[in-house]
């Protein structure tokens, strides 16, 4: 295959986000694949995960420090080399698959003794390769784009992506770590999985699946390249799911968060606009660009629809709403439309268990879900169909949840994480930061819990002679910023608030805790 051109380093990210770290992917293809209908080797990452847990990619991962020992031949850029021997040296360790030449001549078992001798740290990745002879070449790798993930993501990478035919008598399959599943499928049978709903992907896989569905032409190269994206150009338009568009627009919000997610639901006739929270203007300009975008394809905006009142979901909606045209209502639940500042109203006021239809193809019936705790006017969105929840700032792709008092309050988020956990089907969870969620049942699970833990922790705490919220955080919150111990002050308020309404503590008139059950 063709050696790929090496290209100049992405711009420098903002300050406010995480640095991206090198990376590289194989997009692995049947030997025998038929050109009208390529066979690529597709991977499901593990849901336990903690970034992109249970979506679905091509085998890779990020630069190990040994990766530029191991020499690449017929490759003049030294960035290039290392990135092949990252893509080489992780699909060895996630596929078993050996992209080395020289390694033809190896058995099914010594090929899985090398990986032994790999993953258990007996020998390097350059040492292995000289010690068996083994060389890799970049005529096999051939370059087709450079992703960056995009600033909402507190993990990021600047992955380089090759296209590389399997070895004869070599068979992918998974080895046991970070993923949990892998087949050969035809992309465009993977492309029409995705688009039913039935798997989750990023950007770069999709549109790797897109190009490979169209068959392997001439121009196979250069249609992988067409997009600005895969020249390291942040993807704005991220369609986890379709019908379902993620729009980060940047806002002053809480970290580790950097963006807020605003949503663009649609179908063939109507736009739903979620949360547009930028203040900025050069985020606004964007957004109302990719909503005309909608638009102009014969689509007309519904509504726009406020999960919350806070200040990072609500930031832009002045400026959009002036830009679509005034008629263009505003939806909230009314104790967010109560609460909304001045300049900012609330046309239609929003209940538990309403329905938002959008017509068109598909019609998308969204079931409305008020869902209080993180705020009192809280809203969630759930459609059925797909099992996609929109969960606002109740569940989020990264970092945690703040309960803050006297808006939030720790019994109501409890209780509504409940009724997101008793939704049927549930499959993935769009959030207000970071990125969409697909192990959606086991996250829930997972904030239940953890919230129970500090609130035992906080209860013993109190047992064992804290009586301020300050004692109770220096006892609790051992694993935080110091920056962030204000907040986690807050937290502790809004779990002394419920365990006070629980019976569990009472307050002196001085203010100080006291518990009222003590264990036997």
């Amino acid at each position: 295959m063709n050696n790929p051109v090496a290209r100049s380093q992405p711009p420098a990210s903002s300050k406010s986000s995480a640095i991206p770290k090198d990376a590289a992917a194989i997009i692995l293809l049947r030997h025998q694949s038929d050109p009208v209908s390529p066979e690529v080797f597709l991977v499901k990452r593990s849901e336990k995960l903690a970034f992109l847990g249970g979506f679905y990619a091509f085998p890779g991962g990020q630069f190990d420090a040994n990766d530029a020992q191991a020499p690449v031949e017929n490759c003049g850029d030294a960035a290039t080399g290392v990135a092949i021997s990252c893509a080489a040296r992780e699909a060895f360790e996630e596929t078993g698959v050996l992209l080395a030449r020289g390694g033809e001549a190896l058995t099914t078992g010594q090929r899985a003794s090398l990986l032994d001798d790999l993953q258990s740290g007996r020998m390097s990745w350059p040492d292995l390769l000289r010690h068996y002879n083994l060389h890799l070449d970049a005529n096999d790798f051939t370059f087709v784009g450079r992703w960056v993930t995009p600033p909402f993501s507190a993990r990021r990478f600047d992955t380089w992506f090759f296209l590389v035919t399997c070895p004869p008598r070599q068979q992918p399959h998974v080895v046991e770590g970070e993923l949990e599943a892998g087949e050969w499928i035809s992309a465009k049978a993977a492309y029409e999985r995705w688009q039913r709903s039935e798997m989750l992907a990023v950007p770069p896989t999709l549109h790797a699946l897109r190009t490979l569905a169209a068959g392997l032409t001439e121009d196979l190269v250069a249609r992988f390249l067409s997009v600005p994206h895969a020249h390291s150009e942040p993807v704005r338009r991220i369609e986890f799911r379709p019908n379902f568009i993620c729009f980060p627009v940047r806002t002053p919000t809480k970290p580790p968060a950097t963006h807020t997610n605003c949503y663009l639901i649609y179908t063939s006739k109507s736009v739903l606009v979620i949360d547009p929270g930028s203040p900025y203007e050069d985020e606004q300009q964007q957004l109302a660009a990719a909503v005309d975008a909608l638009v102009a394809e014969g689509r007309s905006v519904a509504m726009i629809l406020l999960t919350h009142l806070h200040p990072d979901h609500i930031g832009g909606v002045t400026a959009l709403r002036a830009h679509l045209g005034n008629d263009v209502g505003v939806a909230a639940h009314k104790l967010t439309a109560g609460g909304l500042p001045e300049g900012i109203h609330a046309d239609v006021l929003l209940e538990d268990d309403e329905i938002i239809e959008l017509e068109g193809d598909p019609r998308l019936v969204l079931r409305v879900m008020h869902t209080p705790g993180h705020a009192r006017g809280h809203l969630c969105l759930y459609e059925s169909a797909t099992g996609t929840l929109i969960s606002g700032d109740n569940i989020v792709g990264l970092g945690s949840v703040l309960i803050d008092p006297p808006e939030g309050n720790m019994r109501d988020y409890l209780h509504s994480l409940e009724r997101m956990r008793a939704l049927p089907n549930l499959s993935v969870i769009f959030g207000g930061h970071g990125p969409a969620v697909a192990n959606a049942y086991a996250k829930i699970d997972e904030y239940i819990s953890h919230r129970l833990d500090r609130e035992q922790k906080i209860l013993q705490a109190i047992r064992d002679g804290a009586t301020t919220p300050k004692e109770i955080v220096a006892r609790v919150y051992t694993d935080v910023h110091p920056k962030a111990l204000p907040m986690a002050e807050r937290a502790v308020l809004a779990h002394l608030e419920k365990l006070e309404t629980d019976a569990s503590v009472t307050r002196t008139p001085e203010g100080a805790y006291r518990a009222s059950v003590w264990p036997n």
